[in-house]
């Protein structure tokens, strides 16, 4: 059974684990992220904001995937004023396809909810389909695309 759990200062060490794999992952997807060692969050503050929850999932009380909910003050042009982004989801190769994804962002789902917050929105790689699918059947429908050019390379 899969056990989800708000994340603190003592679980810093397998969050900063689940960081690197989560890096590790994304970079074939993303070659402008650095080749060696990198960070995405400083997870020490994140611990202590008020509008993050950083959330734990564990399955026999290990830990095996986490991801964070952070409240953010949506553009005056939206009918929204706050929407809860989501982000560091992440979960251990061997817990995949076991539901732990999607516990986490029932989770932070219901934790959007309890801030009064009911738009959640994430950003994911499109050249990721198995990250797509997982957030598809938890409800997310494709938005905005990103697009980007380096200007160095244009020809």
């Amino acid at each position: 059974m899969i056990e989800i759990r708000t994340a603190t200062h003592e679980d810093l060490p397998i969050l900063l684990e689940f960081e690197q794999g989560l890096v590790d992952a994304e970079r074939p997807m993303d070659p402008l992220l650095k080749t060696e060692k990198t960070h995405y969050y400083n997870l020490p503050k994140m611990l202590d904001h008020e509008q993050i929850e950083i959330a734990i999932a564990e399955i026999d009380g290990k830990p095996v995937g986490c991801g964070y909910g952070k409240i953010i003050k949506a553009l005056q042009c939206f009918t929204y004023e706050q929407y809860c982004y989501l982000g560091f989801m992440y979960t251990l190769p061997e817990a995949r396809r076991k539901g732990v994804n999607k516990a986490v962002m029932e989770y932070l789902y219901d934790w959007s909810e309890s801030q009064g917050v009911y738009e959640v929105r994430l950003d994911v790689y499109p050249n990721n389909p198995a990250a797509i699918k997982s957030y598809e059947k938890v409800g997310m429908k494709t938005g905005l695309h990103m697009m980007r050019v380096d200007l160095r390379e244009r020809g």
